[in-house]
């Protein structure tokens, strides 16, 4: 089933997310609707909160950018069949220089704006079946859970942006929670009744 993504200005996307006992019911199911969902957008991540649950849960296929030819082979080769479920993660550690990237995000559609993150980022977490792993990861998939982990603690990729940017794109933003916004794929709008 594909969940409608939930739009900026949900104050679900402001929540941090609370952890998910082991007995949480129907995960099995939420995970396989998140990937549909995910996939049905086009995305490479998607956290729980998009959908409207305020759980500390996320997905992530960032398979598609393994295509990118200007990536070195070790990434390419990071990326390539990069598809996790992260459950209660906790980011243990964020090091190396901060980098810029262009980030988009499927709750604020047609807005895409440079961030810079820690190129490198070690993070613990429970997969699908509850065991737990300690991972470390650079570059576009450091980038990628770090943008998906941020979802889980209640933080945009806009918060990330300076002012000057904030009050560039304030506009857009409030257009996107009035629902005034082209996507082709369902999403919730907070401040629309209805639903598109």
């Amino acid at each position: 089933m594909i969940y409608p993504v939930v739009a900026y200005g949900d104050p679900v996307l402001r929540k941090v997310a609370k952890d998910i006992p082991q007995d949480y019911p129907k995960l099995k199911e939420i995970i396989e609707n998140m990937w549909e969902t995910m996939y049905g957008a086009s995305g490479v991540g998607l956290a729980a909160p998009q959908v409207g649950m305020p759980l500390r849960l996320f997905v992530i296929d960032a398979t598609p950018f393994a295509d990118d030819e200007e990536l070195t082979e070790e990434e390419i080769n990071q990326l390539t069949g990069f598809k996790k479920v992260f459950i209660n993660a906790q980011i243990e550690e964020e090091n190396g220089d901060e980098w810029a990237f262009n980030e988009g995000c499927l709750s604020i559609p047609n807005v895409r704006e440079d961030v810079f993150r820690p190129e490198e980022v070690t993070i613990s977490y429970l997969d699908e079946n509850f065991n737990k792993h300690t991972e470390t990861y650079t570059g576009l998939a450091a980038r990628v859970i770090q943008h998906e982990y941020d979802h889980i603690e209640g933080i945009l990729f806009t918060d990330k942006l300076s002012s000057l940017k904030k009050r560039l794109i304030k506009g857009k933003l409030a257009n996107i929670s009035k629902g005034k916004v082209r996507v082709d794929y369902r999403m919730r709008f907070p401040e629309l009744k209805g639903r598109r």
